[in-house]
């Protein structure tokens, strides 16, 4: 055991996780992270992959959560404008659904609620006129276009790990904690990193562990509480692409439910979400057939052609680890987050909720929750400080692609684009004065050449190829399997797994 003591060490690389990792190294306090699997392995990679104040929220009462999301968006776009960006949401009319003058007046506080400066206001759209009618049942004659902005969320998160190691911070994945003990005014925490035996010390132990925070105070601690989380499973299905134009819908359910189609990945569509109670299962979320065939229904009574089964070419499912408040069903189930401080001794700070959106904030809320115990932590500094890879104007993407394709005009406009959009202004840094395309080594497919496997693996934490293609990129949609198998072969060759301690 190192002499080191660590002033935070959290348990958890989710966006939570990684989001207080990365606040607390900047702040000059000497931080560690166990990630028990990949980072964004589990609900901050199965998202809907979007910043956004939830519309529907506001039929709650939840003013301050909106708020604080819709405050969020601009700062979360100007900090991160290569992985984030806006987009517009077509939310048709039905005569049988909330009534129009409602849904307006809520778009209306949706507008102003979080002194909206970058994204533009809600508008009327004529559905027999506007191309985000052709894809639709001719019965839909008029919508409201609003505001809100995707992510790449899993990238999100793997930034922020990115970011807190060039701070300082010690990130660890694969590495499970097995047992945390207090010893004085210490935690003891002992970890299994892929059979290496390691323990550590800090003074402020933080369970951000997702869907396993339970489970980690239960048993993991083994300290009496009855605190709990309510476990929610969100499911999608992502099917052929459903329309051309890049806005997304917003779709009214006769069982009071919404779901989101938004254009995916080029050459699809993502449709979802569900809300339906897990119980304790805490293991690997599916979607099931009953809430595909729910989703493909649903979206089917707005799209004038319907979405058959065969159409989906991919699902996927997260579990939302929300707060156990009661809540009669899964739906107002609260998506706040809950900060638990417990002093019984050394310092333990447990995550509960929260929304991807308000991740940063939860994360300064943190530290503010921890000021007494870490009197010498600095100020709050996350609002204006960018991302990896995201210092440049909000509003800049274009000119950043046609930079790069200056600079590097062997690149197809396509890969160029893509690249931006991964890694904005260290894309560069990954072409590394590559003269010809065949200087980036061979394509394993889709554009995936070996320099970005490299980079992936030597500065973003990856070991396999699940890593590269479902969560640093979602590549894995354009991937047969012979492909995956024969990059999953190229990375055992290369050994370039056992360099994850180097890399970490």
């Amino acid at each position: 055991m190192s002499d080191d003591i660590y002033d935070i060490f959290v348990i958890g690389g989710g966006v939570n996780g990684c989001g207080i990792a990365r606040d607390a190294s900047g702040r000059g306090l000497r931080v560690g992270l166990a990630e028990m699997n990949d980072l964004a392995s589990a609900t901050s990679s199965a998202s809907t992959k979007l910043f956004h104040g939830g519309l529907r929220y506001l039929e709650y009462y939840k003013f301050r959560l909106v708020r604080e999301a819709l405050i969020e968006r601009e700062v979360l776009l100007r900090n991160m404008p290569h992985i984030s960006w806006p987009m517009r949401f077509v939310l048709p009319l039905h005569r049988d659904m909330r009534p129009a003058w409602l849904i307006r007046i809520g778009l209306f506080v949706y507008d102003h609620l979080g002194g909206r400066k970058i994204l533009p206001a809600t508008k009327t759209l004529d559905l027999t006129r506007d191309e985000a009618g052709k894809p639709l049942k001719k019965s839909l004659k008029k919508a409201f276009e609003y505001s809100d902005c995707w992510v790449q969320d899993s990238r999100l998160v793997v930034l922020n790990a990115v970011d807190a190691k060039a701070r300082g911070a010690r990130i660890l994945t694969r590495a499970k904690v097995i047992s945390a003990k207090r010893r004085g005014d210490l935690w003891e925490v002992e970890i299994d990193r892929s059979g290496e035996y390691l323990k550590i010390r800090t003074r402020v132990l933080v369970n951000a562990a997702g869907p396993w925070v339970a489970n980690i105070l239960h048993n993991t601690i083994q300290i009496d509480t009855r605190e709990n989380v309510r476990l929610v499973r969100g499911s999608h299905i992502v099917v052929k692409k459903k329309f051309q134009h890049d806005r997304a819908y917003f779709f009214q359910g006769s069982d009071n439910r919404i779901i989101f189609a938004i254009p995916y990945e080029g050459d699809f569509t993502l449709i979802g979400t569900t809300d339906q109670d897990q119980g304790t299962d805490v293991g690997q979320p599916e979607c099931t057939p009953q809430e595909a065939d729910y989703l493909r229904q649903f979206a089917s009574a707005y799209f004038a052609q319907p979405i058959k089964a065969e159409d989906i070419v991919w699902t996927y499912s997260g579990v939302r680890p929300l707060y156990d408040d009661g809540a009669s069903s899964a739906t107002e189930a609260t998506r706040d987050y809950v900060l638990s401080l417990n002093e019984d001794g050394a310092p333990l700070l447990s995550v509960f909720g929260g929304k991807i959106t308000t991740y940063r904030k939860l994360a300064e809320a943190a530290m503010a929750k921890l000021s007494t115990q870490l009197p010498n932590a600095g100020e709050d500094w996350t609002a204006n400080a960018p991302l990896p890879g995201g210092d440049f104007p909000h509003d800049g993407v274009q000119d950043l692609i046609a930079k790069l394709e200056r600079d590097y005009p062997f690149l197809p406009t396509t890969l160029a684009a893509r690249l931006i959009r991964t890694y904005g202004t260290d894309a560069a840094k990954l072409l590394d004065g590559a003269k010809t395309l065949a200087d980036l080594g061979p394509d394993f497919g889709a554009g995936l050449h070996e320099a970005e496997i490299r980079w992936l693996c030597q500065h973003e934490f990856a070991v396999t190829a699940k890593d590269i293609l479902w969560r640093r990129t979602k590549l894995g949609l354009h991937y047969s399997p012979e492909q995956i198998a024969q990059l999953e072969s190229w990375l055992a060759e290369q050994n370039l797994p056992k360099n994850k301690k180097k890399v970490s």
